[in-house]
């Protein structure tokens, strides 16, 4: 009996697949459609498939199991577009699949991560497609960056892309140095750069050599400020990366800092690197991360890699504690499924269990549930967990505040519940005002040569709430106890990531050892 071909099966399996949707089994549907993506001959019908059961599985907040496979099914088609000679096309499948790949469901709003697990790994058909070859080829600068001026001031501009959170003390300091010029520059604004400044297709339909206009007008923009600066310095390895590097810089010096979320988005992969100096990571291991994700950045041609923590000014945070504090566990910054409070609850429940005096503020707006169904579902399980809680007092809400100084002085406890960070400042932050730290071992980077417990002290990093909760009863156990660990991860943090300490680092990279130290 001769097998029925995928191609006469596809209506009733799309039928099928949209009944089993509608009554709450979408990843039964999605897996229809991937058996029968299997089957399919035909290169373009595998990827529409394949694509339809990932889009499936995403709308229901699901990471979906076959989503490497999709997004190279899509990439192997814009390959075979590339091969016949249409550009335009080519680019826009491989910037679908880059979409798919990248989608913030599977890196951002769940509590794991496939490009985390295997950074090669995920990113392997990303290196393999010629279209995107071709789109990340090197193209270089006609003329090597030049040295910083003797005769004037260096001439800095510090741009960013509608986020400046990391860039105030940075800033100040340079508009105060004599022997610096400082413009800035937010390409979310600027009214005859901002509508340049975004889209992808057309970002990699330039890069794979079509959208002439698009270039030229770029080229006519961007020009005026390279001609003026000697450096600039970009905030985020994001669009704003890509897009400055669609153009020749001339002799200016160009440095790129990468924080965290860029690792999990497709700008790196659309970036040319060879077009920047200098890339700053805030932590080891995202740098570790990206540069397995990204293979260029240990090529010839890449820029030089740079660990640089963020600019903080942690002397403000050193204030008395109330005698309440002792007992008092904080979690700065809850408006994300990857700040995951539920870990943070989980501690506070084995402590309860020995002492219900201890209690946790939770500081920060919270989860939108309406950002999409995962954080919908984390939101929902987390505002259960909250309603046993919050009536007894054992848990509160402070909400978004001016005024985190003042909140931290009622913490004894510094948590950091997150499955990823760079740096994660609000618990730094917490531990310079004298609360014991105590920091989860951040599940995206443990294991690696570098994470959570090769930033901070060892004593600091627990694995499981278990663990940070037994370091918290030893720390608290006395009030002496906990005023000396208080005082020692207030000494340590100062010391280690205070602005006065890390400004130093800027000074070198930005400066020179040629330009006088300015305190």
């Amino acid at each position: 009996m001769s097998r029925i071909p995928a191609e006469r099966l596809v209506t009733p399996v799309r039928w099928l697949s949209s009944g089993l949707a509608r009554a709450g089994a979408p990843t039964l549907a999605a897996r229809l459609l991937n058996v029968l993506a299997k089957e399919a001959g035909e290169p373009r019908l595998k990827a529409d498939l394949l694509s339809e059961a990932a889009e499936l599985e995403l709308s229901h907040g699901l990471t979906p199991r076959r989503l490497k496979a999709a997004y190279a099914a899509e990439l192997s088609c814009a390959d075979a577009l590339y091969k016949e000679g249409q550009r335009a096309a080519a680019a826009g499948a491989a910037a679908k699949a880059l979409l798919l790949a990248f989608h913030r469901i599977p890196h951002v709003d769940g509590l794991a991560s496939p490009l985390a697990e295997d950074p090669k790994g995920f990113t392997a058909p990303i290196h393999r497609s010629r279209v995107m070859r071709v789109i990340a080829k090197p193209r270089g600068r006609k003329e090597p960056a030049a040295p910083p001026p003797d005769d004037r001031p260096l001439r800095l501009l510090v741009v960013n892309r509608g986020n400046a959170n990391f860039l105030q003390l940075i800033t100040e300091r340079y508009e105060q140095h004599a022997d610096v010029e400082v413009r800035t520059l937010d390409l979310a604004t600027d009214p005859e750069l901002a509508p340049l400044a975004k889209g992808l297709q057309r970002m990699m339909g330039r890069f794979a050599g079509g959208q002439g206009a698009y270039g030229r007008a770029i080229e006519e923009a961007l020009r005026p400020h390279f001609d003026w600066a000697d450096t600039v310095f970009v905030d985020w390895c994001s669009a704003g990366a890509a897009f400055l590097t669609l153009v020749d810089p001339g002799t200016t010096r160009v440095i790129v800092r990468l924080h965290s979320y860029e690792a999990f988005s497709y700008w790196p992969h659309i970036t040319d690197f060879s077009r920047v100096d200098d890339l700053i990571f805030v932590g080891d291991h995202v740098r570790d991360l990206v540069t397995a994700a990204v293979p260029r950045l240990s090529a010839d041609g890449a820029p030089r890699l740079h660990v640089i923590h963020n600019a903080m000014n942690l002397s403000v945070y050193r204030r008395p504690k109330r005698p309440e504090a002792r007992f008092t566990l904080g979690l700065v910054g809850v408006g994300q499924v990857a700040k995951d409070p539920r870990w943070a609850i989980e501690v506070l429940r084995h402590l309860r269990e020995q002492d219900d005096r201890y209690r946790l503020l939770l500081v920060g707006s919270g989860l939108n549930p309406e950002a999409g169904p995962a954080v919908r579902a984390y939101h929902d399980s987390l505002e259960r967990d909250l309603a046993r809680l919050e009536p007894s007092g054992a848990v509160r809400r402070v909400g978004q505040t001016g005024d985190v100084p003042a909140v931290l002085e009622e913490v004894g406890v510094i948590l950091s519940s997150s499955v990823r960070e760079s740096f994660h400042c609000g618990f730094v932050e917490g531990a310079a005002s004298g609360a014991v730290p105590v920091t989860r071992d951040w599940p995206f980077f443990a294991g690696g040569e570098h994470s959570a417990r090769t930033l901070f002290p060892a004593e600091w990093v627990a694995g499981t709430p278990q663990e940070a909760a037994r370091r918290i009863l030893a720390c608290t156990a006395t009030e002496e106890a906990w005023v000396k660990a208080g005082q020692a991860a207030a000494e340590h943090a100062l010391s280690a990531w205070d602005w006065t300490v890390v400004r130093d680092d800027f000074d070198r990279l930005l400066l020179g050892s040629h330009r006088k130290v300015q305190q």
